[in-house]
């Protein structure tokens, strides 16, 4: 069984996560980042899927309700979305990452799967979990963690652990402030991608343990683990060993696209002409709800009205109605209309760009109404006075933001 842990909050992305979760943020042009998860395990042949919701959770369980649902009991498969639901105690929300799992403890022995494979519902990746169930079971380890080698600025915000020349994980810290490097990589350290693999009767038991322990912070990383790794046997699964590749992906890719700086340059990074994370890969492909929408329009053909898109991914039912768009992406429904300038941007689905409106290095939120003749982009002292920008010059716009400026 999968069970998927997508109650996250995710707070570095601003404001783009006040009305949803992290894993509920748009991605890619159609997807969710909840989907990579999701598609990894049917794609590994996994036909048991759970997902813990809880923060902000309404779009994220209508798009699961919408694309998630064709996995059918009669033919022993299942998906179960499961918020928290004072199961345990009447004033009880979820307390951290194994507490989602120990409240759904008896909905997880209905089905008396052999092997759970824990999976963070808020990364953009790739993998086959046949192969790391497969080294679990080879190893007979209480856990296996996988891992990815990761910069060390960016480790702080990761469970680093130190293994052995048999992979077995002799130390564990959970977000260090300074993060241990690997031995031979001084620059790196290996970090947990929160995916791990467990027999479920070795899980059932460190959950109920640490359910009972009043310091804990019902936490995998922090107390789980840790644990296991100083009393049992816990064994690393590098992830260079399962991820899946098609035959345009150079490298293993594995984005945590937390930040807003790091969500626009994961998404933009598909414009290129042969990116690092290839969403065309029909050999496994990312699952979704995939909306019933017209083909992509493109109107108008006179100079500096012609309705065009170069090095830019356009959606379903997108009409560019005599604008320009340069090294985008448009997600659904989308409407750029005569005379617009989209540059380097993400306009999310449903999004309305008005006449004259020049856009350079946005995020556009779903929904919102571009006004006619608004620039973003070119003036970084107004942009920062107006909108959310990052130091990197990255702006995001919401409907709260505009609707402020006409206040």
């Amino acid at each position: 069984m999968a069970y998927v842990l997508a109650g996250g909050r995710g707070t570095r992305l601003m404001e783009l996560t006040d009305r949803r979760a992290k894993p509920a943020v748009f991605f890619g042009g159609k997807s969710r980042i909840i989907d990579f998860a999701l598609s990894n395990a049917l794609n590994s042949g996994i036909r048991r899927i759970g997902v813990a919701t809880q923060y902000k959770a309404h779009s994220l369980i209508r798009h699961m309700q919408r694309g998630w649902t064709f996995l059918r009991p009669e033919r022993n498969e299942s998906f179960d979305i499961l918020p928290a639901s004072q199961r345990v105690s009447e004033d009880a929300w979820y307390a951290g990452t194994a507490d989602a799992v120990f409240q759904n403890i008896d909905i997880i022995d209905s089905y008396k799967p052999e092997f759970m494979v824990i999976l963070a519902g808020d990364h953009v990746y790739k993998m086959d979990y046949e192969s790391m169930l497969q080294q679990h079971a080879d190893s007979r380890a209480d856990v296996t963690v996988a891992c990815h080698a990761v910069p060390l600025a960016e480790a702080t915000g990761f469970g680093v652990m130190a293994v052995d020349a048999a992979n077995r994980i002799v130390d564990f810290v959970e977000k260090p402030a300074e993060p241990p490097p690997m031995p031979d990589n001084p620059d790196m350290s290996l970090a947990s991608m929160g995916i791990y693999v467990f027999n479920t009767k070795v899980l059932m038991d460190y959950l109920r343990e640490d359910a009972a322990d009043p310091q804990s912070s019902r936490d995998f990383g922090k107390d789980i683990i840790p644990k296991i790794v100083k009393a049992g046997r816990a064994v690393a699964h590098p992830f260079t060993k399962s991820c899946v590749r098609s035959s345009m992906e150079s490298a293993p890719y594995w984005k945590d696209v937390g930040t807003l700086d790091a969500y626009w340059e994961a998404n933009i990074a598909l414009t290129d002409v042969v990116p690092d994370l290839d969403l065309f890969d029909r050999d496994w492909p990312i699952w979704t709800n995939s909306e019933l929408t017209p083909p992509a329009k493109f109107v108008h053909d006179v100079p500096g009205r012609r309705g065009e898109a170069i090095s830019s991914l356009v959606s379903g039912g997108c009409i560019i109605s005599g604008a320009a768009v340069w090294r985008s992406l448009l997600f659904t429904n989308v409407r750029a209309h005569s005379w617009a300038q989209i540059s380097g941007s993400l306009i999310l689905p449903g999004a309305d760009v008005g006449r004259h409106a020049r856009l350079t290095n946005c995020i556009v939120d779903s929904g919102v109404r571009i006004p006619n003749g608004l620039v973003v982009g070119e003036d970084p002292e107004d942009d920062a006075r107006r909108f959310r920008r990052t130091d990197r010059g990255i702006v995001l716009i919401t409907q709260t933001m505009l609707d402020r400026l006409v206040d």
